[in-house]
């Protein structure tokens, strides 16, 4: 009975973070292709306020998802499913903190400076430095789809 359990937990966990991956590669394409760029051509004196309703409404999109993402890919490098490939889950645990480290170090500060001090070339860089965690998110998302793959075949 154990193992059945702890076998339902790992794909469980498995699923989730799946599921959760791939709702933030929707996102952060939407944000690439559509959202920063029309950040980018706001205008100035509007800019701030924008900043201000993106930012609130932006963290209930994808701070469910973050959270579920985060722990779940603690989950598996600590419980890997059977039929997982050892390096599947640390590489895609390596992609999650590129994506969660440029949205601290870049991202972040910029929309703080849209708020604070709003220019055009902000908004620019936000599109610039957007694209980092646009390809590590996309990254994950074929990582957690092959080791779905793997656990399914």
């Amino acid at each position: 009975m154990r193992l059945e359990y702890g076998h339902l937990m790992q794909q469980t966990a498995l699923l989730l973070n799946f599921m959760a991956t791939w709702a933030m590669v929707g996102v952060i394409w939407f944000v690439q292709l559509v959202h920063y760029p029309l950040l980018s051509i706001v205008p100035v004196e509007n800019a701030a306020s924008i900043a201000i309703v993106h930012q609130r409404r932006t963290g209930f999109v994808v701070g469910p998802p973050m959270a579920i993402e985060g722990v779940t890919t603690l989950f598996l490098l600590w419980s890997r499913p059977d039929g997982v490939s050892l390096w599947m889950p640390w590489i895609a645990a390596v992609f999650l903190a590129i994506a969660l480290g440029c949205t601290v170090l870049l991202s972040v500060p910029r929309h703080e400076r849209m708020v604070r001090q709003p220019d055009v070339k902000t908004g620019r860089e936000l599109v610039l430095t957007n694209w980092p965690r646009t390809i590590a998110w996309s990254m994950r998302g074929v990582l957690t789809a092959a080791m779905v793959s793997q656990v399914l075949l």
